[in-house]
């Protein structure tokens, strides 16, 4: 059973696969924000109806509702580093048959829905076995630290390097920015097939174990996790806001705004900005209360998201997504960490996907209502629709921050309550 100390965090050492699998982690996400920033243009250029261009958004989302549970138990069950190298080994096939498409002019709204659904799904069994790897590559002490260097890196590849990137490769022809992003996911896999790792040791699964069952385990062990439980609602709440933020913001931005492309680039570069300074003050945030931190992240994002939706000004945007970025990768580094920290080793992988089937299952509808809204009553409801979500998020963490044996609150033993 895992335990964690009440102490600060260090940073992690490099060698012993951890430098290879943060490579691999940062390069496959530069693919990510190539392609994250470049689908919502394409939909753009296809359709003028934000409802469906919120569909490809929302597809990107529904897997982790219908597979996540699979994911998870069967990450438990597989050698995690094979199951990410096939991972995205299949990612890179997927997604160089999409830039061939997009090249040849054969794009359109479904194509882009399958697309999101399929790389999606394999998500689900790449994320449950990355987030159960990273502990058998670094101690126990090191896991903020990594955390806060991966999502870090993963940042600055996605935002920094990989948007700005779109309108270079866009310039070459519409199926570039997809086709660098296919190279990424096979490099990524070439460096996770080089690590050196011993395949997991696992007990005997009981006689009759299925993975019915097995997932059974993991949600049971999530509800009896008082802080897991308590950040799994209020992350659930987020993300409800967050799905309609993320599917309807090239609409605030290009027609509310009248920023156009560039302020679209603006403002996911102004938010990877907060989340890379974030990550880099996250690991001394999280030190001693992390869910304290977290709660008093979302209190901030809260106020941002207002911002967003009242204030018309390209300017007061890119403040406002730099703090809501800042604020949300402090929000995800203690959630990471505090997982990995109290979760059995061997349940790892299950109780991750429940944790991201729970929280992410509202991210779909939340997408849907964000395009319905921006439809019907202005792209700018939606961030103030995200608002109204984050705040009951924010209360709902409350009595577990206040829990005198969660973290920073002086116990030193087992974590699973």
């Amino acid at each position: 059973m895992a335990t964690a100390e009440a102490t600060g965090a260090v940073a992690p050492a490099w060698r012993g696969g951890f430098g290879r699998l943060w490579s691999a982690a940062v390069l496959s996400r530069l693919g990510d924000g190539l392609r994250g920033a470049a689908l919502p243009l394409l939909a753009a250029s296809l359709t003028d109806r934000p409802l469906l261009i919120a569909a490809v958004s929302a597809c990107g989302y529904l897997p982790w509702l219908l597979f996540g549970l699979l994911g998870g138990a069967v990450a438990d069950r597989v050698d995690q580093r094979r199951a990410m190298w096939g991972v995205d080994l299949l990612r890179g096939a997927l997604m160089a048959a999409f830039a061939a498409a997009v090249a040849l002019g054969h794009a359109a709204i479904a194509l882009l829905i399958a697309l999101a659904f399929a790389l999606t799904t394999l998500q689900t069994l790449f994320d449950n076995a990355a987030t159960a790897l990273l502990p058998g590559l670094v101690a126990p002490a090191e896991l903020a630290g990594a955390n806060a260097r991966l999502l870090t890196g993963q940042q600055m590849a996605g935002g920094l390097l990989g948007a700005p990137l779109v309108p270079a490769l866009a310039a070459v022809g519409a199926g570039a920015p997809f086709a660098v992003d296919a190279l990424t996911f096979l490099a990524a896999a070439a460096l996770v097939a080089s690590l050196r790792t011993a395949p997991p040791e696992r007990a005997p699964r009981a006689p009759g174990s299925t993975l019915r069952r097995e997932t059974a385990e993991g949600l049971r062990a999530l509800w009896r996790d008082r802080a897991l439980r308590g950040l799994c609602t209020a992350t659930a709440l987020c993300n409800i806001g967050m799905g309609a933020l993320i599917a309807t913001l090239v609409v605030l931005v290009t027609r509310w705004l009248a920023a156009g492309p560039g302020g679209y680039a603006a403002a996911l570069a102004a938010y990877t900005v907060g989340g890379v300074a974030g990550g880099l003050a996250g690991r001394r945030l999280l030190a001693r209360r992390p869910l304290r931190a977290i709660l008093a992240a979302g209190a901030v994002q809260t106020a941002a998201l207002t911002a967003m939706g009242t204030l018309r000004s390209l300017p007061a945007l890119v403040a406002a997504m730099a703090c809501f970025g800042f604020m949300g990768m402090v929000w995800n580094i203690g959630t990471r960490t505090l997982m990995q920290q109290r979760s059995p080793t061997a349940m790892l992988g299950r109780i991750s996907a429940a944790f991201r089937t729970v929280s992410v299952s509202g991210a779909p509808l939340g997408a849907l209502v964000g395009g319905a809204l921006a439809g019907a009553s202005g792209a700018n409801v939606p961030p103030l629709f995200a608002a109204a979500l984050f705040l009951p998020a924010v209360l709902a963490l409350i009595p577990a921050a206040r829990s005198p044996d969660g973290p920073g609150g002086g116990s030193t033993g087992p974590l699973i309550n």
